[in-house]
């Protein structure tokens, strides 16, 4: 850690603790060259993976738009908030631990389709409904059939 007064490498640490609800470490920290005190704060950087289009575009994660498919998929559907973001959380981790920089919009469609079934039944098959693009009721027949085993 550079000192902002001097500028000097050689800094040390005085004293650590947790602040923000452990999420975050607050350091005190003192300049070996011109014995000036100074403030850090410390926080992991979770960072999420960029996304690749179907058609090859890529884009940045949009929390937003993962919660909105899900809620929409839940509609009118009993299942509480709680259990929503515990399913956007697990999600998230998954992406995440992948380790990748970028992850397709299937993985996370499949990931989706995956929290769903555990959910509810009637909102996985809705979502699948228009993340498969179902042509006809056969295909419905189908996918609530391979639920059912």
């Amino acid at each position: 850690m550079h000192c902002p007064f001097c500028g000097a490498n050689d800094t040390k640490v005085i004293d650590s603790r947790l602040v923000a609800d452990g999420h975050q470490v607050r350091r005190r920290r003192q300049c070996l060259a011109c014995n000036e005190r100074y403030t850090t704060f410390e926080t992991a950087e979770l960072v999420m993976p960029r996304v690749i289009k179907t058609n090859g575009n890529r884009e940045p994660f949009n929390e937003d738009k993962l919660r909105g498919g899900i809620q929409h998929a839940l509609e009118k559907r009993p299942v509480s908030a709680d259990d929503i973001e515990r399913a956007i959380n697990t999600i998230k981790s998954r992406l995440r631990a992948t380790g990748e920089r970028e992850v397709p919009s299937d993985m996370i469609g499949n990931l989706v389709m995956e929290a769903l079934k555990e959910l509810d039944k009637v909102a996985y098959i809705r979502f699948a409904s228009v993340y498969r693009s179902f042509e006809d009721i056969r295909e419905f027949g189908e996918e609530i059939a391979k639920l059912e085993k």
